[in-house]
């Protein structure tokens, strides 16, 4: 080999003078091109609530996703938004036909079928590894009618009730209330107790925890927003009977501020030594264990209170992922939900027992877990959530969370017919047949 003068130049020296003159031509190109360079990266979008344990976001922003990107050569970018924001971004969302790869619900968005993705192959390639998912899963995002699956979920949160030990103690509840006539007979002593004093909080407002809870009394006593084949069914005796019941719970246990409660006041209301119960999420108790130890100590936990009828409650909230029709990285997002699942044991960690398995062989010791948690006092404090699937239920039970269903519990037809009969604006008999009316009128619409 010669230069351009004609002189022997060596192997080595001709490698070194064309690879830097390639390297040079590589970096002229990406300089000039950037978008070429980059052409191999992919992003994915995702929005979701910011989460009650802020250890889980810690583990799903820092970790996961950052792995899960440099896996799969993925720019991962998580915005998180207020429990209270999750519809008007959605809404908006959808009118613009642009936004993220993934959202995140805490409750079915039924309504939003004709703007996802159908899930089904999601789950599909989860089943192969993990099995089927529960039955709460399924029918909080699956529509029986179309066969479509509208969302995919990864886990749900259970809704146990959550008592001050040394309040209930006192008159004659040491392991709180197992009923609703408990709660009311050991409620109204406590708050009649001129020593005491503490009302119970159950809420009567437009928000997530009164949607639940309330649907849980009217669960308990016999009463659904619908049969189990989707056909309105609230204006019954069983309806009613809760609703008076609630109406004396208020009066005897409750004060005012229910009515104007946001998600988090009765956690706070608790954790404050205001209250005596509450049904709501194990944030109650993960959070005094961190701010108020000592407060921990009396705050303890029982299984949904059981009714005239049945033990049951809705779940508190259900994650449920959609993948827009819309999305830019729909196969991205699609393995994204595969992988979340086969981690899903460090997911329930890092949430700190807050969000249970769809798919329960993905945290095969979870019942050794709850019951020996070091946080904890007792430490066996939450194995009374080993059982949860036997009195949890999806927002439609005895049915599938519909669009309707969808509407109706965003519109907070429930709490408000509880809450009008509570403040005496409606007899009981009045407010039922309102919100069935309600009810009848947003299934005539989407059906």
């Amino acid at each position: 080999m010669s230069d351009q003068s004609g002189r022997k130049i060596s192997r080595r020296k001709f490698v070194k003078v064309t690879g830097t003159a390639v390297a040079a031509a590589g970096l002229t190109s990406a300089f000039l091109f950037p978008e070429k360079a980059l052409a191999q990266q992919k992003t994915l979008k995702i929005v979701q609530w910011s989460h009650f344990v802020p250890g889980y976001d810690k583990w799903f922003d820092g970790v996961f996703t950052k792995e899960w990107g440099a896996k799969h050569n993925t720019n991962v970018i998580v915005d998180h938004i207020a429990i209270g924001e999750i519809n008007a971004r959605a809404a908006a969302e959808v009118s613009a036909k642009k936004g993220h790869d993934l959202f995140m619900f805490l409750s079915p968005p039924a309504a939003y079928e004709h703007q996802v993705l159908d899930h089904r192959d999601v789950y599909e390639e989860v089943k192969t590894k993990h099995g089927s998912p529960i039955d709460l899963a399924v029918k909080s995002t699956y529509n029986p009618k179309t066969k479509k699956f509208f969302a995919f979920s990864d886990s749900y949160v259970p809704d146990p009730g959550n008592y001050r030990q040394d309040l209930w103690s006192q008159v004659g509840y040491p392991h709180g209330p197992d009923t609703w006539e408990q709660l009311l007979d050991g409620g109204r002593k406590i708050r009649k107790d001129p020593k005491l004093g503490n009302p119970v909080g159950i809420g009567l407002s437009q928000e997530l925890d009164t949607n639940m809870a309330m649907r849980a009394l009217l669960w308990s006593f016999g009463g659904s927003v619908q049969d189990a084949n989707g056909n309105v069914a609230l204006n019954s005796k069983h309806t009613l009977d809760a609703v008076k019941f609630m109406r004396e719970l208020y009066r005897e246990t409750e004060t005012p501020e229910v009515f104007s409660w946001d998600p988090s006041s009765n956690n706070r209301g608790i954790l404050a030594g205001k209250l005596s119960y509450v049904a709501n999420a194990i944030s109650v108790t993960r959070s005094a264990e961190k701010d108020n130890p000592e407060m921990s100590k009396q705050i303890q936990l029982r299984p949904a209170l059981k009714g005239p009828v049945r033990r049951i409650a809705s779940e508190h909230v259900m994650d449920c992922y959609v993948i827009w029709d819309f999305a830019e990285n729909k196969e991205g997002a699609k393995q994204f939900l595969v992988d979340l699942i086969n981690d899903f044991e460090t997911a329930f960690k890092a949430s700190e027992f807050y969000n249970f398995p769809c798919f329960p062989p993905t945290v095969p010791n979870i019942k050794t877990l709850l019951g020996s948690d070091p946080k904890a006092v007792p430490s066996d404090k939450y194995a009374i959530l080993g059982d949860v699937l036997s009195w949890a239920t999806n927002i439609g039970y005895p049915g599938y969370a519909t669009a309707a269903i969808d509407e109706v519990f965003n519109t907070f037809v429930i709490p408000t017919m509880f809450a009008k009969a509570a403040r005496d604006e409606m007899t009981p008999e009045a407010a039922v047949k309102a919100a069935d009316q309600e009810c009848r009128r947003i299934f005539g619409k989407w059906k």
